[in-house]
């Protein structure tokens, strides 16, 4: 009997009032439970009363506050600047072509490294020769950092190493359409960056990785979990289709790992 491919969760959940991202963006949500539910469905359904419903009880939803780049999500070309490829304009997340979203997955593993670290394109040259990998176009690169262990706490924030616009740009050398990462931001954490920025001035500090793509389109995978269940460096698949929002710069995404 042929062995059923093992399909590993690769998201967080979007929860109520977690302090995990800034605090103009943390989820708000407000549930509407079975009980409510029964009084808005007499609402709806004149001349019923919620006695004739299943044990007095109707539905129950929720209702939802959010950001485009709340939980587990795909960020678009066009998160990064209206344009992408050197002039060309810049991919919105309903624009995203579909068929970069189902490839081969390779795991990259940098937990050694500190909060804030640089992963330089030297670390990644390195990190493929250790597992014995040669990336071609349209994998999907994940970058473990190990932040995802504080998730749920607001040290989350400035937890983990993060990509530059140099390793960024040597990855969409090779062809590469999506990448992934563990922590809230595919740059080093936005404090590490800020503290940089103030010492020396120099604005190329700012967000150099996102800026990447103004050079060559991508996307890229932020809030990851769950890398370390995958349990291998390559040899699985990845799914990550987005939500499809108008216009939008990201749309949530439950990506998942899919090894044999």
């Amino acid at each position: 009997m042929q062995e059923k491919n093992k399909i590993i969760d690769l998201s967080i959940a979007i929860e109520n009032n977690l302090p995990s991202d800034p605090e103009m963006m943390i989820p708000q949500i407000k549930y509407v439970d079975h009980k409510i539910g029964a009084l808005q469905m007499e609402e709806f359904f004149p001349g019923l009363k919620k006695e004739l419903l299943p044990n007095k009880l109707g539905w129950a939803i929720e209702n939802i506050n959010l950001t485009t780049h709340s939980g587990t999500h795909l960020d678009a070309p066009y998160h990064f600047h209206p344009t992408m490829d050197n002039g060309l304009p810049a991919l919105k997340i309903d624009e995203i072509p579909l068929e970069w979203c189902f490839s081969d997955g390779v795991l990259l593993d940098f937990r050694y490294k500190n909060d804030g670290d640089k992963i330089t394109a030297d670390d990644l040259k390195k990190e493929l020769k250790r597992i014995g990998y040669s990336i071609k176009p349209f994998d999907i690169v994940l970058i473990q950092t190990g932040a995802d262990d504080s998730w749920g706490k607001k040290e989350y924030l400035t937890r983990g190493a993060g990509m530059t616009k140099e390793s960024t740009l040597f990855l969409l050398e090779q062809g590469v359409k999506i990448t992934g990462i563990d922590a809230w931001s595919w740059d080093r954490p936005l404090p590490f960056l800020a503290k940089e920025y103030n010492k020396t001035g120099n604005p190329d500090i700012i967000w150099g990785a996102h800026f990447a793509g103004i050079e060559k389109g991508y996307c890229h995978m932020e809030k990851m979990a769950n890398l370390s269940k995958i349990g291998k460096p390559y040899g699985f698949k990845i799914s990550c289709f987005p939500i499809k929002i108008k216009d939008a710069s990201a749309g949530w995404v439950r990506p998942v790992a899919i090894v044999s």
